[in-house]
């Protein structure tokens, strides 16, 4: 049996920083992408910020260097210590730098409130760091010391003489580790303007020496501010021109600022001790349910609702835009945030007081009649369009009801497994298309979907109007598992959904309006990961003669252009440009695109909706003259062929 070979000696112990380097992805989130490698710098900022929040810093530095791969982070706050620690006989920046869950987090004795606390931040930096240099001015010296992937090069080395204090900190992430190692300037600069916001009055410079640019970020207003940075990102204006903040501290203390606007879009940004809680948590479920019932009790003192409308909470959060931070000092309760990327907050006692301040927002609208009126006008109309959406998309729902197996799409090739996790469902452009993907398929498990020309907007179309289209008719009962309010993902018929259009202009338009249209409708099966992007070859490159031909399938002109310069020679070279899906033979739609083992798919997941909301509102909103920025900003980058 192949178990009896199982023994004591195939356990591994992972030591020091071994796991961190092992498993990047249960420290850092994962390494593919830019978010793990941006989330080392989210670290030692955030540690510097605590040193801010906590009264010992006032400014905070942030270097992005020429070659775009290393980071310099500077605070002036007390600096590492760097005595020896009494137990482990090492200097303590050594051991913070070197060794898990280590800090001095884990009690109040020296910060009162703080968003590390699990003592990890710093030593994964170091870990996942091709190299990494401290430098801490303290104690009257300027210390430092160097690293390589988590080891200590360098012992600590005392310097000259200062009376300034503070750390800095400069790390390379490791190429070994992460996919690309190029940090993103403009993810950079909106996280260190965050940081502004929530901590009013900490000056954040960042300077990019790629650019030759340096910025400083300090606001007085703090979430006034931020709020105001918001409407003006998502080119939104509050109802009356009217902002809401309100601000409590009793032992946790709470600042939310908010106000709502005509869009249709629910923009709520959610902190706590400084770090951003991107899947909300209780203190965000304390602010909804808290000024939900405010809105109702003053609804109904006031006899505000007509009869025959029923309030729901997205109906009363419906073109909110509302920043909520809390700040929890270590001695009241130990935060406990789920996993160590601190993506949502799972404290229960933090609902209480956040959902008391929200409350008091009642006594906003009694002392303010015509403010209370127009929000009041505002929820009551997201009512009723909720109601008739919801009476439109029962209507869809009925008509394409996918019961049984007659009712589904007369151009949809099926495929004959009917376990979902096996299924894969195409979704492609045209009949040719469509002919091609069917005959080289995998019939037990792939089915086919062609559709014809570009589906509908539904960025800028009404919600009624999903009703008479007959291609999201098709595109929904084929899928079986409903839209908008009553989608269910337990009726899903297939568990990946692949967009597969042509690799050109018209193909990624096709594609755009079908990813736009389930981010609008289908929002639950794009989260549940079930939405991919089908990516064919644009390009056939044929090397060699006779017997001796050797294919090679280039996916874009970059692509291309980089393989014809590598190779230097263009004897013997035939290229083929597909204009289509419809134009390859199903041999070769299997081998390029169809199938699993040598097929490109990309995940399509939603790392930041505000954003995605905006790219879908400037592509396809009603509103041109964001086209025509866009085009403007990126006509460079255009290729015209004449």
């Amino acid at each position: 049996m192949a178990g009896s070979t199982y023994r004591a000696k195939d356990i591994e112990v992972l030591e020091g920083l071994e796991p961190v380097r092992k498993r990047p992805g249960m420290y850092i989130g994962g390494t593919e992408g830019l978010a793990g490698l941006h989330h080392l710098v989210k670290e030692i900022v955030d540690n510097a910020v605590d040193e801010a929040m906590n009264g010992h810093a006032t400014t905070i530095s942030v270097t992005l260097h020429k070659d775009k791969r290393s980071i310099t982070v500077e605070d002036d706050g007390r600096g590492i210590p760097v005595d020896k620690h009494p137990k482990f006989k090492k200097p303590a920046l050594e051991i913070i730098m070197t060794t898990l869950h280590a800090g001095g987090k884990f009690s109040d004795r020296n910060y009162a409130s703080a968003g590390g606390l699990h003592g990890v931040g710093a030593s994964v930096v170091n870990a996942l760091s091709e190299r990494m240099e401290v430098v801490v001015k303290r104690d009257g010296y300027t210390w430092s010391q160097s690293f390589e992937r988590g080891v200590a090069k360098t012992k600590l080395t005392r310097g000259k003489k200062t009376k300034e204090h503070g750390t800095s900190i400069t790390f390379t992430p490791d190429p070994e580790i992460f996919k690309s190692v190029e940090f993103s300037d403009k993810k950079l600069r909106e996280f260190l303007q965050e940081k502004a916001f929530l901590n009013k009055g900490l000056k954040v410079v960042y300077r990019d020496e790629y650019a030759g640019r340096e910025e400083c970020f300090y606001y007085e207003d703090g979430l006034k501010a931020y709020l105001q940075h918001l409407l003006k990102r998502h080119s939104l204006k509050a109802i009356r021109d009217e902002t809401f903040d309100l601000e409590r501290s009793n032992g946790i203390r709470v600042e939310m600022a908010f106000c709502w606007t005509e869009s249709t879009r629910q923009v709520i940004l959610s902190y706590v001790n400084g770090i951003c809680t991107a899947d909300g948590g209780s203190h965000e479920d304390g602010f909804k349910s808290g000024l939900a019932k405010a809105i109702r009790n003053y609804a109904n003192v006031h006899e505000a609702i007509p009869r025959g409308v029923k309030l729901t909470g997205d109906d009363i959060r419906e073109g909110l835009v509302a920043v909520v931070s809390v700040n929890v000092p270590g001695a009241l309760s130990q935060l406990q945030f789920q996993g160590q990327t601190k993506d949502r907050l799972n404290n229960p006692e933090i609902v209480t007081p956040v959902e008391g301040l929200a409350r008091t927002f009642e006594n906003t609208l009694n002392s303010r009649p015509s403010t209370a009126a127009a929000i009041m006008e505002r929820v009551i109309l997201a009512a009723r369009a909720r109601s008739a959406a919801r009476a439109a998309s029962q209507s869809v729902s009925r008509k394409v009801g996918v019961s049984h197996r007659l009712n589904l799409p007369g151009k949809l090739a099926d495929c004959s497994s009917t376990r979902p996790s096996d299924s894969e469902l195409f979704i492609v452009e045209g009949d040719s298309a469509g002919g091609s993907a069917k005959q080289g398929r995998d019939r037990k498990t792939q089915a086919v979907l062609p559709l014809r020309g570009k589906i509908l907007n539904t960025v800028s179309a009404p919600e009624s109007k999903l009703k008479e289209n007959k291609e999201i008719a098709d595109i929904v009962s084929a899928i079986g598992c409903g839209l908008g309010a009553n989608i269910n993902l337990k009726k899903i018929r297939y568990g990946k959904i692949i967009i597969l259009t042509d690799a050109d202009a018209d193909g990624m338009h096709i594609a755009s309006l079908l990813m736009a249209f389930f981010f609008r409708f289908m929002r639950p099966l794009v989260d549940a990961g079930h939405l991919y992007l089908g990516l064919p070859p644009l390009y056939r490159i044929r090397v060699g003669s006779g017997s001796k031909i050797e294919t090679i399938w280039v996916y874009s002109e970059q692509e291309k252009e980089d393989y014809l310069k590598k190779r230097g020679s263009n004897r013997n070279i035939q290229i083929t440009r597909f204009k289509g899906l419809g134009e390859m033979n199903p041999d070769t739609l299997w081998k390029t695109t169809l199938n699993p083992r040598t097929r490109n798919l990309l995940q399509i997941h939603v790392e930041d909706e505000a954003e995605v909301v905006e790219m879908f509102q400037a592509l396809m909103g009603r509103d041109s003259s964001k086209r025509y920025e866009l085009i403007r900003e990126n006509a460079e980058r255009l290729e015209v062929d004449l």
